[in-house]
């Protein structure tokens, strides 16, 4: 079975994505600028309804908008949104640290990882602001500290995914299974099924991976 992460804004069109389609869902706000971390209400009145129909819930930690390098008073506030998402008994939950340098902050990330106890662990489309070389290493520290998946379109947003088919195919092999490499961006209920097959994957991602109206 294909596994199609739907990427919602809030709760408004949760329930009719699930009714057509969506087997997990990625919860965020504000996509204009990429998402970030849902309120309070959102989340507890979301993930009760999810579970009710066997649909998990990946919670976006992102504290704001702009770049993914974080001070130490951000990572406190992402820390208490990770207890938060526990508490109100999330799947998993989504983030991603970056340097200054444009490096994965090894400190930074493994700091949200332990916040997030026993939760899965996505690192978002911050990966794909990483050179090549970087996203190998990357891959293998992430593998190490027991990250789930990464979300990434496999290069620059501005071009269609499946010019970068054969980024994402070098990333999926160099993953080799120790974690899942989970293309997003662009993918729609009209391409998933082909572009799956193409990559030979089992999960695909995006705000438009099933059908709704409007």
């Amino acid at each position: 079975m294909l596994i199609k992460e739907f990427c919602a804004e809030n709760f408004t069109r949760i329930p009719e994505a699930i009714d057509r389609g969506a087997n997990r869902i990625e919860l965020c706000d504000n996509l204009a600028v990429g998402g970030t971390t849902v309120s309070y209400g959102v989340m507890a009145h979301t993930i009760p309804y999810c579970h009710s129909r066997n649909v998990p819930v990946m919670v976006m930690i992102r504290p704001r908008s702009g770049n993914f390098t974080y001070s130490d008073d951000e990572l406190g506030m992402m820390c208490e949104d990770i207890e938060q998402a526990c508490r109100l008994e999330a799947d998993g939950v989504v983030l991603g640290c970056l340097t200054e340098q444009n490096q994965l902050d090894e400190r930074a990330t493994h700091a949200l990882i332990k916040a997030a106890s026993n939760l899965d662990i996505m690192f978002h489309m911050a990966f794909d602001q990483l050179e090549f070389g970087a996203q190998l290493s990357a891959i293998d520290w992430l593998a190490a500290h027991h990250v789930k998946r990464i979300l990434t379109h496999g290069g620059p947003m501005n071009a269609p995914i499946d010019h970068h088919f054969d980024h994402l195919q070098r990333l999926i092999q160099y993953a080799a299974g120790r974690l899942i490499i989970l293309p997003g961006g662009g993918i729609t209920d009209l391409n998933r099924d082909e572009i799956a097959n193409h990559l030979k994957i089992r999960e695909v991602h995006g705000t438009k991976i099933v059908p709704l109206p409007g």
